[in-house]
């Protein structure tokens, strides 16, 4: 008796105490059951008891002295000979002579070097005659303008210092959505420079429709940090204290952030970036086709496992696709080894390479993938290039001698053509077909020759005197490249 109840005694210790082990075992390591995806990955997994937000301390600390302020000044010519007569006498509008009207910007910028190369949107400086950069340490500087591109809204600009805090450049296709990112800017003005909010990502590959046709490359970042007007040229980083993005955009009905903002990856700006300190534009890869999503239909046509991938409408005569074999009713699913989804996620892709490199586009074909060697061909021939049809390329553009009906037409001895307007400096700044140029800099042009030199010369900036198509005067700038 007295072993069968000891014998019960020693029963209950030991189930009590593999019980207790149990539990704790469970306890220590509740990280959640292990996710596996459909393609045999693991999702991370995560301990839902933990309440602690993730310490963002370093990277606000680390990332905040080298996001800067500004601050810029558009100068511009109002021509009040062409008002009515009565009201520029009843209205006090002067003697009718063309006046100067000042307007006053300003944005955010991300120093990237520490000798003062600063990352901005090109919404923020476009069409400035006056840069100003104010450090977080109250410290300011006049900044010139390296380059900008439209397409991806990136500036680059300088100013001369040295030893300048940077913010270190990340990789943005390595984000996750629901990850942890900070905004830091200036938002509403200087009084709140050095401004840090925190978000996660909401959305990756994100584009937004433009209403003024422009050619645009958009794969935002969508974020809910919070982002208001001042905010657009700062910095979005990650946990580690690395540039993720630069912040350009929000969608709001008031003008002010609703819950949504919008960020250029960085992986896209890195490139943009390099382009303009080593060749002074933008040396955008052009792959030649006409895309568009794969619908329910095409995919039970076309035998596909998902809806991922582009379906290839029309292929470039001549363009870098069809010359390595891509076809019409092709769908495209990777580049370069890596995933595309959709129509964005392409063009941030083909957006990463320049003119003449080499990659592997992989297509679906007949219900079978085909790895096809494509090599990218660019979007604009290098300025003082000749073309087929006689005229030169100039910044994106082309130029070509007027002819005698078209000097006769406007009542000019002579002067150089813009027989054709592309991405680049003349577009950004404002240049429009069968404008007519007269002056570079306060020299006189005949040839195309002449306006290439001149530009060649100019030490800062690039003034160009004309007459429109249309016969009325005109004039407009650029930055010179560094």
């Amino acid at each position: 008796m007295k072993k069968s109840l000891l014998t019960i005694l020693l029963t209950v210790a030991v189930s009590g105490l593999t019980a207790y082990g149990v539990v704790k075992a469970a306890d220590s390591g509740s990280q959640g059951p292990s996710v596996v995806a459909a393609d045999g990955s693991s999702y991370r997994t995560v301990n839902l008891d933990q309440t602690d937000y993730p310490d963002l301390t370093y990277a606000a600390e680390s990332c905040v002295d080298a996001v800067v302020y500004v601050q810029v000044t558009v100068r511009s010519q109002i021509d009040y000979s062409q008002m009515d007569p009565f009201l520029r006498y009843f209205f006090g509008f002067g003697n009718g002579m063309p006046q100067q009207r000042e307007q006053q910007g300003s944005g955010s910028g991300v120093i990237i070097r520490p000798d003062g190369y600063i990352v901005t949107n090109n919404h923020v400086i476009a069409n400035a005659t006056e840069v100003k950069v104010t450090l977080n340490n109250n410290k300011s500087y006049d900044a010139k303008v390296i380059g900008t591109d439209a397409a991806t809204d990136v500036a680059l600009i300088k100013i001369e210092a040295e030893g300048l805090p940077t913010v270190a450049f990340g990789d943005s296709d390595k984000l996750r959505l629901g990850e942890w990112v900070l905004a830091i800017g200036s938002p509403l003005g200087e009084q709140l420079k050095g401004t840090i909010t925190a978000g996660i990502v909401s959305a990756k590959g994100r584009s937004m429709p433009s209403n003024d046709g422009e050619f645009k490359i958009e794969s935002f970042i969508q974020t809910d940090a919070a982002v208001n007007p001042g905010n657009s040229g700062g910095a979005l980083v990650n946990k580690a204290g690395e540039l993720v993005g630069i912040n350009t955009a929000i969608v709001s009905q008031t003008g002010a952030y609703s819950g949504y903002s919008f960020a250029v990856p960085v992986n896209i700006v890195k490139k943009i970036v390099g382009d303009l300190i080593d060749f002074g534009s933008v040396q955008r890869a052009v792959l030649g086709v006409t895309m568009t999503p794969i619908t329910d239909e095409i995919a039970k046509e076309m035998k596909l496992s998902s809806l991922d991938g582009v379906y290839i409408v029309e292929v470039s005569k001549g363009g870098a696709a069809e010359k390595s074999g891509i076809k019409k009713g092709d769908v495209i699913v990777k580049i370069g080894g890596k995933k595309v989804s959709n129509a964005s996620s392409v063009q941030e892709r083909v957006n990463s390479y320049r003119p003449g490199d080499k990659t592997v586009v992989t297509v679906v074909r007949e219900g079978k993938e085909k790895d096809i060697e494509v090599t990218f061909q660019g979007t604009a021939m290098k300025t003082g290039t000749v073309d087929n049809d006689g005229s030169v390329a100039f910044y994106g553009s082309k130029i070509k001698e007027a002819s005698k009906e078209k000097l006769a037409q406007l009542g000019l001895k002579s002067g150089v053509e813009i027989v054709s307007v592309g991405p680049g400096k003349l577009l950004d700044a404002g240049a429009s077909e069968g404008f007519v140029i007269q002056f570079v800099n306060d020299q006189p042009v005949s040839k195309p020759q002449d306006v290439i030199d001149l530009a060649k010369k100019a030490r800062r900036a690039v003034y160009i005197e004309g007459v429109t198509a249309y016969g009325k005067s005109s004039y407009f700038g650029f930055g010179k490249d560094e």
